[in-house]
């Protein structure tokens, strides 16, 4: 069913290879957190807010872009392709997620964990019917002492592995970034920004059991004379029990000269707004995200959307979605002229005036047709509309050049001398022209040069 390579011999090998001299090493959030005990929860790091958010809305934005097969033509324009093979893969590459869930999968995994593996899954003619992004907890890649790359995937019955196999390269697509320490072991963003999380999380913590107390700092109770433990611990306990978290703001009472003193709140405390933004500005750049695509509160004006998604486009997703494109390519065996592509368009869309202006200057210009123009509205052709317009009163060089090689270019016709003779094969745009255009044409440079 699988092409996976299961002989035992090889096995060993492999892992005899790596456990001689592997490249485990143990990652920290900074230097000695180990030795601190000071350990960076992935858990509570994918929890907090500004990780969440970047982390689902680069998964969304590539996910929803749709799939696209392409195929070079003969005069080099990339035009839409279909593929009896290829294309349904794309539409829906397994049989429990649909294209977007499985894009989303996979950029959760790669965000997250540094690594995307997706295992192949073949039909008898040894064609891919199926992609499955495999749990990265549960995959390891080895390598022979002869330099051959196995994965080691432990038992996942979502994908229907019932026991630990040693899958070979070819049938695994791993997508890995920031490979800073091994070329088959990609680091996440979470690597740089988990102390930051966890600092951030912190604070929202600390903020939950403020408010708990119902938004009162904490005191302490003031008691003459000396007091023995079991005293104290009682009075303490008859206090938060009756004063703090539902209870408080009640009307208190103390006996025997005791007296409960509020512990103010100090400046760095009160900041707490300002420490939130700043670990939300240290995480999204280390996911190159732009700050006012999480924090909504610095949204850019509207005049400048477009190039600020461009810029979101060019600095944090155009790196994931050749990555993405290119191995794909390689796991369907394309050559130079079929591949793989996002729609690009889903994603950087002008606005109604913004398209409506471009379509105008480029129909006008002469190198977008009007049906180009409808097909990106999905609007159907018209009569017509396949031919590219210009303007009646454009010339070409060479006729404006030999216009100018005359004695008086600007002769307004009483001169002896005879005008120049121009014919359409002065200008090479103009042998495409019917034959009724191409009179026209003459007749309008005879004119502009003899005034007519």
């Amino acid at each position: 069913m699988f092409d996976i390579f299961r002989r035992k011999a090889r096995e060993e090998k492999a892992l005899q290879a790596v456990s001689g001299g592997g490249w485990l090493r143990i990652f920290e959030s900074f230097t000695g957190a180990w030795q601190r005990n000071i350990e960076v929860d992935s858990t509570t790091v994918l929890a907090y807010h500004a990780v969440f958010s970047c982390i689902s809305l680069i998964s969304a934005d590539i996910a929803k872009m749709p799939v696209l097969l392409k195929k070079r033509s003969d005069s080099g324009i990339w035009a839409d392709h279909a593929d009896t093979r290829i294309s349904p893969l794309l539409r829906k590459p397994n049989s429990f997620q649909t294209r977007m869930q499985f894009f989303e999968s996979w950029m959760n995994s790669k965000l997250s964990d540094g690594n995307t593996y997706v295992l192949k899954l073949r039909d008898g003619s040894g064609f891919v019917k199926q992609w499955r992004v495999l749990d990265p907890n549960k995959v390891t890649p080895y390598v022979t002492e002869d330099g051959e790359i196995f994965y080691q995937v432990r038992p996942d019955n979502v994908h229907g592995l019932e026991a630990q196999v040693m899958v070979p390269a070819r049938e695994i697509i791993h997508d890995r970034f920031n490979c800073f320490f091994h070329p088959l072991c990609g680091l996440s963003p979470v690597y740089a920004c988990g102390l930051t999380a966890m600092q951030g999380d912190a604070i929202l913590s600390n903020s939950v059991n403020h408010f708990k107390n119902g938004g009162r700092p904490g005191g302490v109770i003031v008691v003459p004379g000396r007091i023995d433990a079991d005293d104290a611990k009682r009075i303490k306990a008859d206090w938060d029990a009756g004063y703090t978290g539902a209870n408080a703001g009640k009307t208190g009472l103390l006996s025997d000269g005791a007296d409960f003193k509020t512990v103010t709140m100090t400046s760095v405390d009160a900041q707490m707004v300002e420490q939130l933004n700043l670990s939300a500005k240290i995480i999204c750049s280390t996911f190159h995200v732009p700050i006012y695509k999480v924090d909504t509160s610095t949204a850019p004006s509207y005049n400048n959307i477009e190039a600020l998604d461009q810029q979101y486009y060019s600095q944090c997703l155009q790196t994931h979605i050749e990555a993405i494109e290119l191995l794909l390519d390689e796991s369907l065996g394309l050559d130079e002229q079929t591949g793989v592509e996002f729609d690009l368009d889903v994603l950087i869309r002008m606005d109604t005036e913004g398209r409506y202006k471009a379509y105008k200057e480029g129909i006008g210009a002469g190198f977008l047709t009007p049906n180009q123009a409808r097909q990106k509205e999905n609007m159907p052709p018209v009569t017509g509309g396949e031919t590219p317009y210009m303007q009646q009163q454009n010339y070409s060089l060479a006729a404006l050049a030999k216009r100018d090689a005359q004695d008086n270019p600007f002769s307004n016709g009483s001169s002896t001398a005879p005008a120049p003779t121009i014919t359409p094969e002065d200008d090479e745009t103009s042998r495409a022209l019917p034959e009724q255009q191409r009179s026209l044409a003459v007749s309008m440079l005879r004119g502009i040069f003899t005034h007519e």
